[in-house]
This record gives structure tokens, C-alpha cells and sequence, in this order.
């Protein structure tokens, strides 16, 4: 029963995936005054999967000299480890339930570093390398304030487990509670997602395409889907954390295509910052801030307890 809801929650997240492309190229037109895409099918409607057939028909490149097998595999592992992410979706129905939902999402958050290393070292290219190497500094800096955030909220909660966050945000989101821990999670899934203005793993302007320059076919896409189910996810966990975690609720979805929403509108409207920048903002801003708070809440639940 598991399997079969698995598989059907990821065709899901799959189809989901290829319109919040859609959603994204005409988002970013309408921001630069252009109508992105709108000659394929209805409003643009197939464009999504004429764009997935031309990614797997093409022809697949092998760089000169890179490490073929580490190359090959690196793309299907970073996908392997968005799909695994997904099966901490909170069922309500007693399928299949993480009672430590939240250490396994940082342990597969964590994992996910090794796929881009991989990628960019075995495909014997400096931008590729350098690309990777600017991701996993990137990656492992805002995990580190990341964590801290995510323990800050479990202190209220006193559980790993995702579907106690809906219990106990039956009065009052947990967003309200702590305001600038919810911005500095925003910014920091930013960074983990390898977004703008923090995408300094593909920075077109000055590396090419970063640390997955040198693929083309499957192996871009799945580089691709890989970090779109990523946002989507990062969404969910934003929605389920801070914002109600309502899940027999529509308004529950409408909160994750919104936070989708914003992760597109904060490409089109913000440049790209600059890279020691990026790094001072975690280590001097984010993670005194969440430290402090965590020292803070953990105070007044030993008051509390005494």
C-alpha cells in the first residue's frame, strides 16, 4: 500500500514539477515585459513536456578524460535523494510515518552535497569543479544556521515528527511566534536550493553554467528535476513548520504554490549577490540570531519545567 501511495504521489510531484517550470518562464516574462512561452498548446500549456522530450532525445555528451562512472552516477543519485526526501510527505493515513522526520531531512539534506561534488569533480572541467566547490561551501555554511532554526521550532514541539507540528499550530502559526527566524529560513532555503541571488554554483556570468556545464540530456535533467522537487519540497517544509501545517486543508497547497511563487518572483526581481557576502551573511547574521533564540526558547522551557 505504501509502494503504490509512493508511486503516486511522486507522478505527482513530477507533473507538479514540469508546471512550476511553466509557472517560472512566465513569471520571469511577465517581470521583464514579455509573454513567455505561449505558442505551444494553450497559453503555453505543453510547453513543459515538449521541453522533457527534447531534454531525452538529445544526444548524450562524455567529456574527454572525465571519470566516466562517477560522471553517469552523480545525476541519478542527486534524484535518488529528492525522491527520497519525499517520502517524509505527512501522510494522515496510517501508511508510513517517520517518528524522526526532521533528522532524516537533515541527513538528506547533508547527502545531497556529495551528488554536486561528485558532478562537477568527474566532469574534468575548472568551471564545473569550481562550480561544485562554491556549492558544497555554500550548502554546508547554511545548513549549519538551518539546523539551528529547525531545532529552535522542535523546542515548541518537543517531536521530530511533522504530523505534531499540525497539533500543535491548531491556534497560532509558529511564524508569528518567532518572525525573524521565519525570514532568516527563507533565505537560507535561498541558499540550499542553490536559488537566486544565491546561485553561485551556476553562475552564468562568470562559470559558464557551473558545476553541471558539461551535461546534456538525461543527466542535465535530472540534475534539473532534482533541484525543482527540491524547491517544491523546501516549500512544504516552510508551510508545514511555520505556516499551520493544515493538511486536510486546500489552503495547505495554495500556501506551498505560493512559497513556489515567491522563490521565482525573488529570481526575477533580486541580482546575484556577491559570493563573500553569502558567506558573511549566514556565519555573522543568521546563526548568532538563531543561536541566541535557541538559547532563549530553551531558557524558558527549562522554567517551564521547573
Amino acid at each position: 500500500m505504501f509502494l503504490m501511495v509512493y508511486l503516486l504521489m511522486i507522478i505527482c510531484v513530477l507533473v507538479c514539477v514540469s508546471f512550476v517550470t511553466l509557472l517560472e518562464r512566465k513569471v520571469l516574462g511577465y517581470i521583464q515585459l514579455r509573454k513567455g512561452p505561449n505558442k505551444l498548446g494553450f497559453m503555453g500549456l505543453l510547453q513543459p513536456f515538449s521541453d522533457g522530450l527534447k531534454l531525452f532525445f538529445k544526444e548524450q555528451t562524455l567529456p574527454y578524460k572525465s571519470n566516466y562512472m562517477i560522471y553517469y552516477v552523480s545525476p541519478i543519485f542527486l534524484l535518488f535523494m529528492s525522491f527520497t526526501l519525499w517520502t517524509m510527505f505527512p501522510f494522515l493515513m496510517n501508511i508510513y510515518n517517520y517518528n524522526y522526520g526532521i533528522l532524516f531531512f537533515m541527513v538528506c539534506t547533508g547527502m545531497s552535497v556529495y551528488g554536486v561534488m561528485l558532478s562537477g569533480w568527474s566532469s574534468n572541467s575548472n568551471y564545473a569543479l569550481l562550480g561544485s566547490l562554491r556549492s558544497v561551501a555554500q550548502v554546508i555554511s547554511y545548513e549549519v544556521s538551518m539546523i539551528m532554526i529547525m531545532l529552535c521550532v522542535v523546542i515548541f514541539v518537543f517531536s521530530y515528527n511533522l504530523l505534531d507540528f499540525m497539533y500543535y499550530q491548531n491556534l497560532s502559526w509558529f511564524m508569528f511566534m518567532c518572525i525573524p527566524l521565519f525570514f532568516c529560513w527563507l533565505s537560507s532555503c535561498l541558499a540550499e536550493t542553490n536559488r537566486s541571488p544565491f546561485d553561485f554554483a551556476e553562475g552564468e556570468s562568470e562559470l559558464v553554467s557551473g558545476f553541471n556545464v558539461e551535461y546534456s540530456s538525461g543527466g542535465f535533467a535530472f540534475i534539473f528535476l532534482s533541484e525543482y522537487m527540491n524547491i517544491i519540497f523546501m516549500s512544504l517544509m516552510t508551510s508545514v513548520i511555520f505556516l499551520g501545517c493544515d493538511l486536510i486543508s486546500v489552503f495547505f497547497y495554495i500556501k506551498i504554490m505560493f512559497i513556489v511563487f515567491w522563490f521565482i518572483w525573488v529570481r526575477g526581481v533580486l541580482p546575484r549577490f556577491r559570493y563573500d557576502k553569502l558567506m558573511y551573511l549566514t556565519w555573522k547574521l543568521f546563526l548568532p540570531l538563531s543561536l541566541n533564540y535557541f538559547i532563549f526558547y530553551l531558557s524558558i522551557l527549562i522554567l517551564m519545567l521547573n
